[in-house]
């Protein structure tokens, strides 16, 4: 199975650049009020304050660009971020008779997927990859997806 959220990129980089434009005209608006004009009051911080928290908020949701192909013998997840110098992406391939289960988190607006794979130096290792981005129907296929690879090996191991 194939999952990819990368036809979103565009409406990613609108709304990342329609933040930043935001966040900009806020804080030139705040210093032409405080320095030339003294239009609005204390009101003016809200000019700073509003764009930064969400273009802050739209940062911490994560990497936006997530893709997972579970075709062949080997689980293959990608997670990247629209803008290339933010962080590094990561790319994870390892063969389905590895992965022991997989955990997805939600703390408010955030999700992230927990994979545990076999590993021969420490027994188990965790991958986190950050899955916000993802509509509830492509979730629910990863969990369909994944459950069908853990029951696999389940039963093997069996």
């Amino acid at each position: 199975m194939r999952l990819s959220n990368r036809n979103k990129a565009s409406v990613y980089n609108f709304v990342h650049t329609l933040l930043m434009m935001l966040a900009i005209f806020g804080i030139a608006a705040f210093l032409l009020n405080e320095y030339r004009f003294k239009a609005v009051g204390k009101e003016s911080y809200i000019l700073l304050i509003v764009p930064l928290i969400l273009l802050a908020v739209f940062h911490l949701n994560g990497r936006q660009i997530f893709e997972y192909d579970s075709d062949g013998e080997a689980l293959n997840f990608k997670n990247r971020n629209i803008i290339p110098f933010v962080d590094r992406p990561l790319h994870d391939e390892f063969p389905k008779y590895k992965l022991i289960g997989y955990e997805i988190v939600r703390i408010f607006f955030v999700k992230r997927l927990y994979i545990t794979i076999s590993s021969k130096n420490s027994g188990s290792t965790i991958l986190k990859y950050e899955i916000s981005y993802l509509s509830q129907k492509e979730v629910n296929d990863l969990k369909l997806s994944l459950n069908k690879v853990v029951k696999t090996n389940k039963e093997k191991n069996d």
